[in-house]
């Protein structure tokens, strides 16, 4: 009998989430669309939903292949236009 263990080796720990927003009144969202089946329209609900109970804006929308991580150039994007991103659609 053959006994198989999961050990293995693993990554190197994932880095610190960013501190939540206390106040979104006035926060830009941004949406990050993985471009899965109908991953852009539930998003854009989200944050329009989330826009017309705070005050926030939408801005702008960006696009990225599922299976790859987003371009330096989106991200750095979003990190000068928005607040608040929205990702992370899956199947």
């Amino acid at each position: 009998m053959r006994i198989y263990t999961p050990d293995g080796e693993i990554g190197d720990a994932p880095g610190p989430l960013a501190a939540p927003r206390s106040v979104m009144s006035g926060a830009r969202i941004g949406i990050l669309d993985n471009t899965k089946p109908n991953a852009g329209v539930l998003l854009a609900q989200i944050a329009e939903r989330i826009a017309e109970r705070t005050g926030a804006t939408v801005s702008p929308v960006e696009t990225k292949n599922a299976a790859l991580a987003a371009p330096d150039d989106v991200i750095a994007r979003l990190e000068k236009e928005v607040d608040v991103v929205l990702t992370g659609s899956a199947d």
